[in-house]
């Protein structure tokens, strides 16, 4: 079933799961007397009376479900459908159902549909209350012919477009992105432009317990236990936010972190607003009467001293960035999501013969955010415990 409010984050392309067409276009209604049953269908005949009787509780289901999508996944058939109850007294039993599906191969991804299969549906239903375009008999070559076309339209151009009268539909498969990497216990998410004073209400509750944690500075394990919500259940929420633009992870911000410049440092000078939004963005917040604007040498003087071998603990003590109304963790935020800078890790390998339980994550795969999160210690903790121990280099990358 779909939400309303939050579309599920497409699930993880398991091996055999494709993209496929759309096989059939069915219509189906509720008969007062036969019960569900298919009224229309493009190809004809594509889904038996055998198959359809074995699914047709769901095709055509409990008031409670009306106005969700419903797939149901059986018999070598994958059916996305969106069933719809009109109440009028017009109707026998004061009541008409019906449910628009797409039919597709059962190893076929299918989410890509269901935005589709909403707005057909709603358009049915927009037909049925003006002319009883559905429940018309007469009406059945026009509704085959209207299916005839979509199925053909949708597979070949993933585009259709509805014409009746003064009234013009158009309907567009959208394209599906990659699911984003997994979240990690050490990345800070932070929300995009625009989504800053998001509406609570509009999110599911997980996500309602997550988004007043969402800062920019705190990492995932750490706004997990201030959420009180269960660790796997804020990365999924927060993946799914990444899914869909409202966040972006950053790395854990440390004053031991090495940061490195790039080329697209260049666009503060080159794009005035692009600068001026830098500077009120990084610009130092107190309490006492609002600091003037940072000046735009200031922060490119900053920018351009982060390079290898220099952390952005000895970048503060050297140029006093909050001298000069800078606030340095938002300097680096700023230039993180806009890839102006970016963070050089270190990465601890073991190189011993006999290693203790601590050496297990010194395989050069996990960065010292990970340690830190899984660990709980801190990075001079960390340091201090490598530099004692001759069995363990550090790489940077």
């Amino acid at each position: 079933m779909g939400s309303e409010k939050v579309p599920p984050k497409p699930t993880a392309i398991k091996k055999g799961i494709k993209d496929g067409p759309i096989r059939c276009i069915l219509l189906s209604e509720f008969h007062a007397v036969a019960g569900s049953k298919i009224c229309c269908q493009v190809p004809d005949n594509f889904i038996s009376k055998d198959v359809f009787d074995s699914i047709r509780t769901f095709i055509i289901p409990k008031p409670q479900l009306q106005r969700c999508i419903l797939t149901v996944n059986t018999l070598g058939h994958k059916v996305i459908g969106y069933p719809v109850l009109i109440n009028h007294v017009r109707y026998q039993r004061n009541a008409f159902y019906f449910n628009l599906c797409f039919v597709c191969d059962s190893v076929s991804r299918t989410v890509q549909y269901e935005a589709v299969v909403k707005k057909l549906s709603e358009y049915l239903l927009m037909m049925e209350e003006e002319s009883s375009f559905l429940s018309r008999p007469d009406k059945r070559d026009n509704i085959h012919n209207l299916l005839e076309c979509i199925l053909r339209d949708l597979n070949e151009r993933h585009v259709a477009t509805i014409v009746e009268g003064s009234t013009t539909i158009y309907l567009k498969i959208g394209r599906l992105k990659p699911d984003p990497p997994p979240v990690q216990d050490h990345q800070v998410p932070l929300l995009c432009r625009g989504f800053e004073d998001t509406d609570l209400d509009a999110w599911d509750l997980t996500t309602q317990q997550v988004l007043p944690f969402i800062n920019g500075m705190n990492h995932v394990a750490r706004i997990a236990a201030e959420a009180d919500v269960e660790n796997q259940l804020v990365k999924a929420c927060i993946q799914n936010l990444v899914y869909y633009g409202v966040v972006q992870l950053l790395p854990l911000l440390k004053y031991s972190n090495v940061y490195m410049c790039t080329r697209a440092l260049q666009k503060l000078t080159r794009d005035r607003n692009f600068a001026e939004e830098c500077r009120w963005y990084v610009q130092l917040q107190t309490d006492k009467e609002p600091a003037r604007l940072p000046s735009l040498f200031n922060i490119l003087q900053l920018y351009s001293q982060m390079t290898h071998g220099v952390t952005l603990r000895s970048l503060c003590q050297r140029l006093c960035p909050r001298d000069n109304n800078i606030d340095e963790r938002k300097l680096v935020s700023f230039g993180l999501q806009h890839s102006l800078i970016r963070c050089i890790n270190k990465y601890p390998i073991f190189t011993g013969s006999l290693p203790t339980p601590k050496h297990k994550l010194y395989t050069g795969l996990n960065s010292f955010d990970e340690i830190c999160c899984k660990t709980g210690l801190t990075p001079s903790r960390i340091e201090q415990e490598i530099d004692m121990d001759s069995n363990v280099t550090v790489i940077w990358k």
